[in-house]
Parts: structure tokens; sequence; C-alpha cells
């Protein structure tokens, strides 16, 4: 980092991955109430990618241009501003940027109040994942908690929030089938304790998880992925489960009609959205309850690490599906 200068991934003008650039930029400045954190590691979203893209994604507009990516960071607190305890410097924090950006750079600012601290013993890497996918998952939880009465079926399972659903999952006894796309995703679902794991790009995928679980039905769907493993998935419910929709990354929604739901005593939950700003203690008691699971070693989040001069490749990646877990980015 240059003196009076930081590095910075920027977008000026919408289109494919190849439109961030690495630039050396002002740095903000932490004003009244705000601190400056030198960030370790700095969150992508598939969001992130869809913006990028020129396509406004759900209640996040496209920002105006030129604009620095990335909503999510953490980190040290090198700068406060006027107003704040100066015993927050050196401390190693995490922050969600909120509907602002500016995230994909060397340094962030961010209010004070809406700082966590990063539990000892956790990576920035891992604390940028927890802030952000481990606070939905924990959300998708809270809304249908699981139990050890529970055959839980996670499509998309070696993504971020998969891999903390088949981990929370496993945690609270259920029996847990995690599907994935690929022989390397499937054997890490597996090692992260999936008592079936299988590969959604398979033919039959559905079928070899029937016979595995031995007339067994799933009670409970984490379906964030929609399309077509989606309903894969939804056709796996036994009467009385539950599906809880949480995204649709495979571009549409997991199709079902009101007389499937009625007549085979189903329940759809959305899980996002308006739904998680109703939490007692809101959006924050999510994000703490998440670096807590995994300070006391109940999560593992996993996290694919790109340098952060390679956010293009890391946005490519990811809309390629290459990547397992969350996507950070390290300046």
């Amino acid at each position: 980092m240059l003196a009076g200068h930081m590095h910075a991934t920027v977008l000026r003008a919408f289109g494919p991955p190849e439109s961030l650039t690495y630039e050396t930029v002002e740095p903000p400045v932490a004003g009244p109430g705000q601190v400056r954190i030198a960030v370790g590691a700095a969150g992508v979203h598939l969001v992130d990618t869809k913006l990028r893209a020129g396509e406004a994604m759900g209640p996040f507009p496209l920002p105006a241009l030129p604009a620095i990516p990335g909503r999510e960071v953490a980190g040290v607190v090198e700068t406060v501003g006027a107003g704040v305890d100066p015993s927050w410097l050196g401390r190693r924090v995490a922050a969600h940027l909120g509907m602002a950006s500016r995230g994909y750079a060397e340094l962030a600012v961010r209010e004070v109040e809406e700082l966590l601290p990063i539990p000892d013993g956790l990576g920035d890497a891992a604390a940028v994942a927890l802030i952000g996918t481990g606070r939905t998952t924990m959300g998708v939880l809270r809304v249908a908690p699981p139990g050890p009465d529970d055959v839980v079926v996670v499509p998309a399972a070696a993504g971020g929030m998969g891999a903390l659903l088949v981990q929370a999952a496993k945690h609270a006894g259920a029996t847990v089938v995690g599907a994935a796309g690929g022989a390397s995703k499937v054997e890490l679902v597996r090692e992260l304790g999936a008592d079936v794991a299988v590969d959604y790009g398979a033919d039959g995928w559905a079928d070899e998880v029937r016979a595995t679980l031995d007339g067994r039905a799933a009670t409970i769907v984490y379906d964030g992925v929609g399309g077509a493993p989606g309903r894969a998935a939804f056709e796996l419910l036994g009467p009385g489960g539950r599906l809880v929709v949480f995204g649709w990354s495979a571009g549409a929604p997991t199709a079902y009609t009101p007389m499937e739901v009625v007549g085979r005593g189903l329940t759809v939950d959305g899980a996002i959205g308006p739904r998680m700003a109703i939490v007692p203690g809101g959006v924050r008691a999510l994000q703490e309850a998440a670096l807590a699971a995994a300070a006391r070693g109940e999560w593992r989040p996993l996290t694919t690490v790109f340098p952060l001069a390679e956010a293009a490749a890391a946005h490519a990646a990811l809309e390629g599906r290459a990547t397992t877990g969350k996507v950070v980015l390290v300046p």
C-alpha cells in the first residue's frame, strides 16, 4: 500500500468478469463514529457477480459507476474517527457493509456499532464467511431447526451455505443427504459429515438417495438452488415435510403447485429477506450466533481464496461453479 493510496478492485463498466480492474485509488477516511479497517479478507457474493454484469438483484440496485464492489470485510482497526473509543485500535473485527460497497479494497470504513469482534482462533477468511453466509445460514436454521428425527436434504452442499447446513444438521443429530456437483465436491460433502453424499449432476441421483434411505423420506429440504435439482429434492419429501427456500442459484425457483403442497401435507417456508429482519435481535444476532458456532467448533466454514488483484478470476470461478464454500479475496 502506497502512502496516501490503496489498492482496490474497481468496476468502471458493467460486463463480464474482466470488467473488474485492480487499481491504485484514494483511501477512505474514517468519519465521526466510524473506524477504518485494514482489510485481511473481503467476501465475494453471487449478488456481486449479478451487479457486475449489470443485473439488479432483489433489493440490491445497480451501483453508480465507478464502484468498488463487496459488502463483507474482516481485518484490524487501524484508524478511529471522532467520538470513537481508541481502545478499538488494533482489534480484529468483521463488518458487513450493508447496502454500501467498497469491500474489495485494502482499507474499508464502517460505523463502530456495526463491528463484530472476531473470536480468538478464527481467521479473517472464516470470519467473512460467517458474517454474511453464516448469518443467512443461521436465519434459515431458525426457520426450520433440524433434530435427531429429521432426514435433511441439502442441494449444493459444497457451497458456502450448504456446507454449514450439513454441519449444523449433523450436529443436531439429523440424517443428512448432501448433493453437490462433481466427484471432488461429493467427497468434500462426505468429509463434512453427510450420511449420504451424491452427485446431483448425475442422472437418477434422487433414486440413489431413495435406495440408500431404504424407505425413509426427507423431512426438510434446505433449497437455495431451485431448478431441476430443487425439484428432485422436493420430490424426496414425505408427508408433512418442509421445503425451506433461500434462493435459486440454478436460475429459477423450484417448481411446485399448491395442489402438490396441500395433497402431500407439505410446508413451504421463505427463509430470507423479511423473515430474517424479524428475528429477535435482528441480523446482528444471527451474525453473532454464526461466529459463536464456529468458535465452539460446531461450524467449519469452507473458503476458496483469491488474491484481491484476481477478483475477475474469482467472479469467473464463482459463476462457473468451480469454487467450494465462500469465495474470499485477500489483499
